[in-house]
């Protein structure tokens, strides 16, 4: 019995370093938190599959807060139930909530200093690269399927946001009542 409380402990551990670091380190939220819980908990531990994430990734999506905690807070529930859960969303919040106080306190001296201005630049080419890597994986996923629907979706309503400028979240509303029709055709 109180081997089994040690390994909870250091589950429980671990989920609250783990989350800790990707908050902190994964600027720029949302998608971006996608490769690394990829990294760390499917690759490294294998607590769920690829094809679960990425259906956590939609869940954490549709409903309603940050997709980031959202996130964070299924990979902790399917690693530690809900334990897990409430760990992962504390430390999945405290890092921006530290850093953003941080620099509201000190806005003044931020806003006019050349170098950290440089630095954040630099984040957002770091964020875009991390945002590719996630693009292609989740592309790859949905070719793997081999559905002609889903694989068309992908180049149009890229041209549909890239080209025509129509908003993003329109886009994705459309694409989620297309796929709850086809999923109703199917049926």
């Amino acid at each position: 019995m109180c081997e089994e409380r040690k390994e909870k402990l250091k589950q429980y551990l671990w989920l609250l370093g783990i989350n800790l670091f990707i908050s902190a380190f994964t600027f720029g939220g949302g998608y971006v938190v996608v490769p690394m819980i990829r990294q760390y908990f499917v690759l490294k531990k294998g607590y769920f599959s690829e094809e679960e994430l990425m259906d956590m990734a939609a869940v954490a999506q549709s409903t309603p807060g940050a997709i980031a905690v959202n996130l964070s807070a299924l990979a902790g529930y399917r690693t530690a139930g809900m334990a897990g859960a409430v760990i992962s969303c504390v430390a999945a919040v405290l890092p921006p909530l530290i850093i953003l106080g941080t620099i509201s306190a000190f806005y003044h001296i931020f806003i006019s200093n050349a170098v950290l201005a440089a630095v954040l630049k630099g984040m957002e080419a770091g964020v875009a690269a991390v945002m590719a890597d996630m693009i292609t994986d989740m592309c790859a996923m949905v070719l793997r399927e081999r559905s002609v629907f889903l694989s068309l979706m992908i180049p149009a309503t890229f041209l549909l946001n890239f080209v025509f400028h129509i908003n993003a979240v329109l886009l994705l509303i459309c694409c989620c009542i297309l796929c709850v029709g086809r999923i109703c055709l199917i049926r």
